[in-house]
């Protein structure tokens, strides 16, 4: 059994992938790079544990996917399996997350949120309290959430008092906003 700190921290070093699988198993087409971050994974050695997720997001929620694993990469798959039944379980997201990845998902969650998706969210709730905590342009994030739910698009009042990084992520949350209203 690993130390709950070694847990802690695989969870952290995993949590973008964790909240993509979730994100994508409550709301199939939302993580437009998915597939790219799975191809990787398995590239890297994680063929097991990509297995076990395309079973998940199969649909298949039975607990005995986790026999296949090695402990660390069950701690993954136990975090997306609890995260699926409770969002509140899901790990913080790192504060210091590309926006070139971050944007699609975030997007794909307002938009999912905007159209009614209750469980998409919760999620999104979940997130701004985490970015929250994060505070500086995360925090700001956190506060312009509901107002790009509620279909704000003004990018001069979403961008207010943002570091250029953090505009840089808004422009891109809206970028992909509009694309998939446009769908």
């Amino acid at each position: 059994m690993s130390l709950p700190d070694t847990k802690e921290q695989i969870l952290q070093s995993h949590s973008g992938l964790i909240h993509r699988v979730v994100m994508h198993c409550n709301n199939p087409g939302t993580v437009p790079d998915l597939e790219q971050v799975l191809q990787m994974a398995a590239e890297n050695d994680w063929t097991a544990l990509v297995a076990v997720i395309r079973d998940i997001m199969s649909g298949n929620r039975d607990e005995s996917l986790l026999l296949a694993l090695d402990e660390d990469d069950r701690v993954i798959a136990e975090s997306i399996l609890r995260g699926l039944q409770d969002p509140n379980t899901l790990p913080a997201l790192e504060t210091n997350i590309s926006s070139d990845m971050a944007a699609p998902g975030i997007a794909g969650l307002i938009h999912a949120s905007r159209n009614g998706n209750a469980q998409a969210l919760q999620i999104v709730g979940n997130m701004a309290k985490q970015m929250l905590e994060a505070g500086g342009d995360m925090g700001i994030l956190a506060g312009r959430i509901r107002p790009l739910v509620e279909g704000e698009r003004d990018t001069d009042k979403l961008t207010e008092k943002m570091t250029d990084k953090g505009q840089q992520l808004m422009l891109q949350i809206i970028e992909e906003l509009l694309k998939l209203e446009a769908s």
